[in-house]
């Protein structure tokens, strides 16, 4: 306990229980004793008993929770379920009066009437609905579809109207004009977007309107729509900016009328009224259609050339923002690639990758601090790029190394290194055929500035070309240069094990486990015993359980060990006939019995409470698997209770209650006395509940049963 707050909790993994578990439980110990009775009913007499006891239960209910909409609703089903419907309009009205505001009650209500076929009474439930609810729009799509369903076209269009008198949202306009576009009332919905774009001038609703005439064949009428809403946003700039996706619209509509003057037109009268900074996608859509519709002169001289002017901008005021580099770079790769492959002569070729170069000249030229990692990792990317480039694209493989070459020179090895500088480097020489020098260039990475990700690079490589005895002396490496780095390990004895030479495998298991200090031990041992278990080797493994539960025993490692022992695992390779399946050797519930009694024994003594109540669910599953229920209630008889327990603290010498787990072991070793009166109390409590559960099961005679029934049929006039 820390200062009366609670158990200190330790481990905060989740059970292992789920809920298929815990519902498959739930059906299982469901006991027939309990389940309500089921009921026939032969005449018309036990019906009008039947009803009037259920009216009298329903009554009772709703006078307890009259606010309770889910009570009242039970009952106006019920209802209308026996054809009474005379008594569920009653209570659905009485129900109203308690919260006319419940839309749940309403469409309930509407819903009823729908199924016994009283249109009328649906439609004055509706109107008198939308009446107190004007702001709900479902209420308004259900009278709608009511009325339309019913070929009421007429009174829908009303409803419609009386719901537009609200100013509601888009959804409901849209809802609107699809109704008369349904019946071919096309100018009763240009007549409708005219209203909506009144009451909600958007740039969607006026592009949706001029969308909708162009479909329609009214090319003058769109073209029209759209000056009217750049004539209605003016030249204000926040109304400039919203009207970007009408000016878009306006010259993607003329694009696909073929006119594409009228639409370079007003692209470039967009953006010549639109900020540079705010019209991206306006850009970028300008850009895609000189792409399809116009001449490189035209795609040079526009889009490209602002952004080239745009980028000298940014990179002129602080030339060690490398992401406009980036991007500076790109769109000169951008260019170079289209000119090449539309076919353009040498010469023009040879200067845009010239252009390319330049860019990427000045870049690098801007070196960043030696003391600022983090602006050096963007840094590298240009080199990175730069060298891509001049391999992929131009195809010059001797400038490409001198770009790596430089690139190494540049970066400060001592304070920090770039293992992707060295390994990428090194790639490209095995590209080029050049697998020595890679070798080279790589030895002198792990010499000059050794670093995981360099091991990791060097030892993939090495074992793609399958030269398993490099890999192992650059594995060797690796462990001397780190030793705690449980990974290394691993790895190695795995490339052991992939090679058949198991007892080299175990040999580097022994040695891994055996360095002090070691990062994260536990995934080490766990690779050791798991290799153990997949070569059939139980002995083995049951042996390192042991002396891993001799460093650190702990509530997982114990419940890892009771599992393994229940498992079945594969057989030795050596009893193993490889030309048949690998059978599996069966595993051993009761030794795995036991090992969870050893591990509760050992929390018990470490006093852990929460470790042991997560020992013992693991326990209960592995009995319900494997046990007999005996063995099943033993476990369950173990778990513990909350409970309170008083103290004094002693900083403040006052009495004080913490709520403990309270294990029934714990409680007959330390008070044996409270234990016992503790039993016979639960004892008693479920005897309790047992006999209160059968009384509440009898059946009452026949003269009690005609008493009920004359109550309630007199509780029934009353009502009436």
């Amino acid at each position: 306990m820390q200062d009366g707050r609670g158990p200190r909790i330790k481990n905060r993994a989740p059970a292992a229980i789920t809920t298929e578990q815990l519902l498959r439980e739930a059906q299982e110990r469901q006991e027939t004793a309990f389940r309500a009775p089921k009921q026939r009913v032969e005449d018309f007499e036990e019906l009008h008993e039947y009803q009037g006891r259920k009216r009298k239960e329903f009554e009772e209910r709703v006078r307890r929770t009259r606010g309770s909409i889910k009570e009242w609703l039970q009952y106006a089903t019920w209802e209308a379920s026996q054809n009474e419907f005379a008594r569920s309009r009653s209570i659905f009205e009485r129900a109203l009066d308690v919260d006319p505001k419940s839309i749940q009650l309403w469409l309930s209500y509407t819903e009823m009437e729908l199924k016994a076929h009283n249109v009328q009474h649906a439609r004055n439930l509706f109107d008198r609905a939308v009446t107190l609810l004007p702001r709900v729009d479902q209420l308004w799509y259900k009278y709608v579809y009511l009325e339309e369903l019913l070929q009421n076209i007429t009174g829908a269009r009303q409803i419609f109207e009386r719901w537009m008198q609200w100013e509601p949202e888009d959804k409901a306009w849209q809802a609107y004009v699809k109704l008369e576009e349904r019946y071919q009332e096309l100018d009763r919905a240009s007549v409708i977007y005219e209203r909506w774009v009144a009451v909600r001038p958007e740039p969607r609703v006026w592009v949706k309107w001029a969308k909708f005439e162009e479909d329609r064949g009214k090319i003058d009428k769109a073209r029209e729509v759209f000056q009217t809403a750049l004539e209605f946003y003016g030249d204000d700039e926040e109304k400039v900016e919203k009207a970007q996706a009408v000016f878009a619209s306006f010259a993607k509509m003329e694009t696909r009328l073929k006119e594409y003057e009228r639409a370079r037109a007003i692209y470039k009268f967009a953006l010549s009224h639109i900020p540079r900074s705010r019209s991206t996608a306006l850009y970028a859509s300008y850009t895609k259609f000189e792409k399809q519709h116009g001449t490189r002169n035209t795609l040079e001289s526009t889009i490209p050339g602002k952004r080239r002017i745009q980028h000298e901008d940014e990179v002129s005021q602080d030339g060690y923002n490398y992401d406009t580099w980036f991007d500076y770079a790109r769109l000169e790769e951008a260019a170079f690639r289209d000119i090449k492959y539309e076919g353009a002569t040498q010469h023009e070729v040879d200067i845009a990758s010239d252009r390319v170069r330049e860019i990427y000249e000045r870049a690098v030229a801007y070196v960043p601090p030696e003391n600022e990692k983090r602006h050096w990792r963007r840094y590298i990317f240009l080199w990175l790029d730069y060298a891509l480039f001049e391999e992929i694209d131009t195809k010059d493989y001797a400038r490409a190394r001198k770009i790596y070459q430089t690139a190494l020179e540049i970066v400060p090895h001592k304070n920090f290194t770039f293992a992707k500088l060295w390994i990428m480097f090194a790639n490209f020489e095995i590209r080029r055929m050049d697998l020595n020098t890679a070798r080279k260039i790589l030895g002198n990475a792990i010499g000059m500035c050794p670093k995981e990700a360099l091991f990791k690079g060097y030892i993939a490589l090495e074992i793609e070309l399958r030269e398993f005895d490099r890999a192992r002396k650059l594995y060797e490496k690796y462990i001397e240069f780190d030793p705690s780095n449980a990974s290394a390990w691993i790895n190695y004895a795995q490339l052991e094990a992939q090679l058949t030479d198991y007892t080299r495998t175990r040999a580097i298991f022994e040695l891994g486990i055996s360095q002090s200090p070691l990062r994260t031990p536990e995934i080490l041992w766990k690779a050791y015993i798991d290799f153990e278990t997949e070569e059939g080797e139980r002995e083995n493994a049951r042996s390192l359980y042991e002396r891993l539960l001799l460093l650190s025993s702990l509530v997982n490692v114990w419940i890892s060990y009771a599992l393994f022992e229940a498992e079945p695992i594969p057989i030795s390779r050596e009893q193993w006939d490889e030309d048949d399946e690998r059978p599996m050797a069966p595993g051993n519930p009761e030794l795995a019995r036991n090992t969870f009694k050893r591990g509760y024994q050992d929390l018990k003594h470490q006093e852990l409470k929460e470790e042991r109540i997560s020992l013992l669910e693991a326990w209960k599953m592995h009995e319900e698997r494997f046990g007999t229920p005996e063995e099943i209630q033993k476990v369950e008889a173990m778990k513990p209770s909350r409970g309170k327990r008083r103290h004094i603290e002693q900083e403040t010498g006052r009495m004080v209650e913490d709520w403990q787990w309270i294990f029934p072991d714990d409680e007959r070793e330390t008070n044996p006395t409270s234990f016992k009166f503790l039993q016979v109390a639960h004892a008693w409590k479920k005897a309790q509940e047992i006999k209160e559960s059968t009384e509440a099961l009898t059946v009452p005679p026949n003269n009690e049963g005609n008493e009920v029934e004359s109550d309630l049929t007199s509780s029934d006039e009353n009502t009436e």
